[in-house]
């Protein structure tokens, strides 16, 4: 059984309505009636016969993951530009696009593929296509409207063409087989037609017939879920130049750097540095203007692409009243102006609210065609005496370094080609650069031996990138190394190799908790304490020339220098010591450092011996001395009464149980016994003992209650230096 559809032929791109959006929001028009020549909106979204292509004309890459990329090119009249893009390029193009019409003309429109689910588009239109429908079902779907149907010639009486209104599909059983029968009303009557005989079906509504196609398409368009096209309209008359920007993600660009060291040591070492750059598009980069920007502008990702559907709740409307809508009184504390600036949105950075004046800090993009029009800067437009001007520093004719404010600038002097998905090494710094050899010693790296470096001094006028650098003494490799950012005129130590000729001994010492300061006042005891450390470094040369060697200390916030020599640098992290070691000799090199500790303890706190340890301190003076030992004197008078009253409270609860033992015989033995009134002498004896006994203990905690009444006011009054 054939089957096919009739659909009307489109000219030009797809109109995507229900999948499309635009930068520009025009009003909509209807698929019946076509734009008007004169019509700029409708210009702008519709399809534009011709479609012309913009190259990549200059490429910015940066150092924090993004480049921004301008397309550049003519065009004639009313034109449209088709881009295609990576589906996770879309966010940042939203973000970021400007567009540019010169020579009179302006942006239409930019419509895009729309992110939605394909399943939520087919639902917009009149015929929905998510399911996989029937030929029974999509017929179903559009009862009322008016077709023509084509059936099959069985024989000559039976009409071969029908035309009318489709007024459903249903199934009957015909010899015990279900079939689907198409009801329509014709101009006849009422008509139904076995849906095997139909051959085909072909809307008379161009509206209809329009829905359909647009289903179609957004199917056909949802395969390819790895690229979105973008179109890009321009409106004007002539031959104008138009620019295209945008910024996306692009692999971050890298330095490489390769360092030769003359044999002589007056020989200047020679740096040359290259620049590590990625095509990860897929276009072809052909004679484009590279710029290259060292610097950290903040940059984020953002979903704008994905269509967000805020969740409604479903209203059941009540019948058995009806409600006013419910109106709320303004706020009685804002006035009418700042109602207006809390609404009105904020002014961009560096424009001023109510003015034209633009002063934006940021880089410049500049090159292209020389027309006087001004340069791009990131969407504004500013004039051309603006620009900023490059520097007299350059790299050789490769490459001209710039100062842009925060960041730093490489621009390529000369066009680059690079096909698409390759790499690049591109010179950027070609420079004889001041050094003087070292060999560096940090402990905490290399126990034993120094590194063999460079004290490296960035004269290059350049701003240097970090990187990985290889270094070469005259042509034998030395190994590697790596610098990190350095500013013009900054020196830096570079290590590339271990010095073997060259042996270290580090021994430490310490001379630790000597008192400086004892002071008493008021129950509170002040100690000041230094700390001295001592660490001595003793280097060793067993090479035939005279070694620089830099000892690396490390720098301890609680600790001060001391020691007569003082660090030639003093970075975040170390001080730098420099010692000039003869060949074939020894040097030492001392480091002593000290810290002040201070403390304070309540003297009641502190045990015998802490006082003692106090009292025998050379720092201490005689009425401290004086003073500790009074305190001392009246602490053990006060424990002695302590311990006297233990000894009386063991005593008599020595006889307190005694008694139970006497009671229990008394009980025992009969009263005419000899020794009942033993036990009863003994038992009056203790009565005595035992009254005696509360009596010495009542008086020896008086005792102790103001000997140590004594001893706390002794010390909230004593003072002494």
């Amino acid at each position: 059984m054939n089957r096919t559809w009739f659909l009307a032929s489109l000219t030009g791109a797809a109109v995507m309505t229900a999948a499309a959006c635009a930068f520009v929001a025009w009003p909509s028009l209807s698929p019946a009636s076509p734009p008007k020549p004169t019509d700029h909106a409708a210009l702008a979204a519709a399809p534009s016969e011709s479609s012309v292509q913009l190259p990549i004309g200059q490429v910015v890459l940066f150092s924090s993951g993004v480049g921004y990329f301008q397309r550049e090119g003519a065009v004639e009249g009313d034109a449209r530009v088709d881009l295609s893009f990576p589906t996770q390029d879309i966010n940042d193009l939203i973000k970021s696009m400007v567009l540019r019409d010169l020579d009179g003309g302006h942006i239409a429109a930019v419509s895009y593929d729309s992110n939605a689910p394909v399943e939520k588009t087919l639902q917009s239109f009149a015929v929905n296509l998510s399911s996989n429908p029937t030929f029974g079902q999509v017929l179903n779907q559009t009862r009322g409207e008016k077709v023509e149907v084509v059936l099959q010639q069985v024989n000559a009486t039976q009409p071969g063409t029908m035309t009318g209104a489709v007024m459903g599909v249903e199934k009957q059983k015909v010899a015990a087989v279900e079939v689907e029968q198409l009801n329509m009303w014709c101009t006849d009557g009422m008509r139904s037609v076995k849906l095997a005989d139909v051959q085909r079906v072909r809307f008379l509504n161009p509206v209809m017939d329009n829905e359909v196609r647009k289903a179609l398409e957004t199917l056909t368009l949802s395969h390819d879920t790895q690229k979105k096209a973008v179109s890009l309209n321009f409106v004007g008359e002539g031959k104008r130049q138009v620019r295209v920007g945008y910024v996306i993600e692009n692999p971050i660009w890298k330095t490489s750097y390769r360092l030769v060291l003359g044999k002589a040591k007056e020989d200047k070492p020679f740096l040359q540095g290259w620049a590590v750059v990625e095509n990860a598009t897929d276009e072809d980069w052909k004679d484009v203007r590279m710029a290259l920007v060292s610097g950290r502008p903040i940059s984020f990702k953002m979903d704008l692409y994905t269509p967000l559907y805020v969740p409604r709740p479903t209203v059941v409307p009540e019948l058995f009243a009806s409600l006013r809508p419910v109106t709320y009184n303004s706020n009685l504390n804002s006035t009418r102006s700042e109602v207006a600036d809390a609404t009105a949105p904020p002014p961009p950075p560096g424009v001023v609210a109510g003015s034209q004046a633009v002063a934006v800090r940021g880089f410049r993009i500049t090159g292209g065609a020389k027309d006087g029009t001004g340069s791009l800067l990131f969407g504004v437009e500013v004039n051309s005496d603006e620009q900023m001007k490059l520097g007299a520093a350059g790299v050789s004719t490769m490459a001209t370094a710039t100062k842009l404010g925060d960041f730093f600038q490489y621009a390529l002097d000369k066009p680059v080609t690079l096909p698409r998905q390759k790499s690049a090494l591109l010179p950027i710094v070609n420079k004889d650069v001041e050094g003087t050899r070292v060999s560096i010693y940090n402990e905490g790296v290399q126990a034993k031996f120094p590194l063999l470096g460079l004290k490296f001094k960035n004269t290059s006028g350049l701003h240097l990138s970090q990187g990985p650098m290889t270094v070469f003494e005259g042509s034998n490799y030395a190994g590697d190394s790596r610098i990190l950012d350095l500013e013009p005129n900054e020196q830096r130590l570079l290590s590339y190799a271990v010095d073997l000729g060259t042996e270290v001994n580090a021994v430490p010492s310490s001379d630790n908790g000597r008192f400086t300061i004892i002071r008493y006042n008021q129950g509170l005891l002040y100690t000041a304490t230094k700390d001295v450390e001592t660490k001595t470094y003793t280097i060793a040369n067993r090479n035939s020339d005279e070694r620089l060697v830099v000892i690396e200390h490390p720098v301890r916030n609680q600790f001060h220098l001391t020691s007569a020599d003082k660090p030639t640098e003093t970075a975040s992290d170390v001080y730098r010591f420099e010692v000039k070691v003869p060949a074939g000799k020894t040097k030492v090199q001392t480091v002593t450092e000290e810290h002040d500790g201070e403390v304070l303890y309540h003297l009641t706190d502190l045990d015998d011996a802490a006082i003692v340890r106090f009292q025998s301190a050379p720092v201490a003076s005689a009425a401290m001395k004086k003073g500790l030992q009074r305190a001392l004197d009246m602490r053990w008078a006060v424990q002695k009464t302590q311990r006297e009253i233990v000894e009386l409270q063991r005593q008599l609860q020595a006889i307190t149980e005694d008694q139970v033992r006497l009671r229990a015989n008394l009980k025992e033995v009969p009263p005419t016994a000899v020794a009942y009134k033993r036990y009863l002498d003994k038992f009056d004896q203790q009565e005595t003992q035992i009254e005696k006994y509360q009596a010495d203990i009542k008086k020896m905690q008086e005792t102790e209650h103001q000997q140590q009444k004594e001893y706390v006011d002794f010390l909230n009054s004593f003072s002494a230096n």
